[in-house]
């Protein structure tokens, strides 16, 4: 890893810590939110026994990242380091901020306001290959093993904690608490794509083949692939165009086979990242 490279990861984890304290500091403990994560755990917990919420965050916290240090290896351990001690430092300076300042004492708009926080931050520590050394730990482990996508594995465990939350407080708080489970989990995708080329991928099958990739080249300035395929049923040969262009390319697109062949078929991939010529890199 190059120093640009350690440069980056320093930063989006320091970005995705900050967010991620905000959240829990001036969101959940401020108004008892049952959202996910190692926050959610303690604010579920914390009527049983005689600590405090933070100090209970700062407990699951160490504990987690030494499990994960475990199952994730060396190389996570190292980067893990980094939040797993920011992360309780930063929820306790942030707790002093809001014990003299409420930003919102409405539980429905603290659980939508706590799911971006935290989900923002999550997905920005997630793409450095880290973690805070909280609840996103098992769900990395999972996803180690089975490869099903960390966003899906990080809601189904803030829904349990959510329903842990739920036996002790009752269902309205956990209803709450689902909502900043949803958006923090639709944040985390988005977080973790951040800055990255989104993109459509274009098949295109038409008897006007040659005009219409001649338009491409004209009128959108991007490159294309003839990829020979063939026709179940009638087994005859047919190249079929695919062309990978920004999202908001894709009208043009439609317009440019539309007036060229108004009877070719188009498929239309979504892409979340690209990398290459016209989009990471120009000449």
């Amino acid at each position: 890893m190059d120093k640009r490279e350690i440069i980056n990861d320093i930063g989006f984890m320091l970005l995705g810590n900050i967010l991620l304290a905000i959240g829990v500091a001036f969101f959940i403990v401020p108004n008892d939110i049952l959202s996910g994560g190692v926050a959610g755990i303690a604010v579920a917990i914390a009527p049983l026994l005689p600590i405090s919420v933070t100090d209970i965050i700062t407990v699951l916290t160490i504990g987690l990242f030494l499990v994960g240090g475990l199952f994730l290896g060396r190389n996570f351990m190292i980067k893990s380091a980094f939040s797993s001690i920011l992360y309780p430092v930063l929820v306790h300076l942030f707790g002093l901020v809001a014990a003299d300042f409420t930003i919102t004492s409405e539980p429905l708009l603290a659980s939508i306001y706590a799911g971006v926080f935290v989900g923002g931050g999550l997905g920005f520590v997630f793409r450095t290959g880290a973690s805070t050394g909280g609840m996103d730990i098992p769900p990395l482990i999972i996803h180690k093993y089975t490869h099903i996508p960390v966003a899906r594995l990080v809601l189904v465990t803030d829904a349990l904690t959510v329903l842990l939350g739920m036996s002790i407080h009752g269902i309205e708080p956990a209803l709450i608490g689902l909502i900043s489970v949803y958006v923090s989990s639709r944040m985390v995708e988005k977080s973790m794509l951040f800055g990255m080329a989104e993109a459509q991928n274009v098949m295109i099958i038409s008897q006007q083949m040659d005009a219409i990739i001649v338009q491409i080249y004209e009128q959108l300035d991007r490159g294309a692939t003839i990829v020979n395929a063939k026709g179940a049923y009638t087994r005859d040969e047919r190249p079929m165009v695919m062309v990978v262009i920004l999202k908001k390319q894709l009208p043009l697109l439609t317009r440019i086979v539309e007036h060229v062949d108004p009877t070719a078929f188009m498929i239309v991939h979504n892409v979340n990242e690209v990398h290459g010529e016209g989009f990471t890199y120009n000449e």
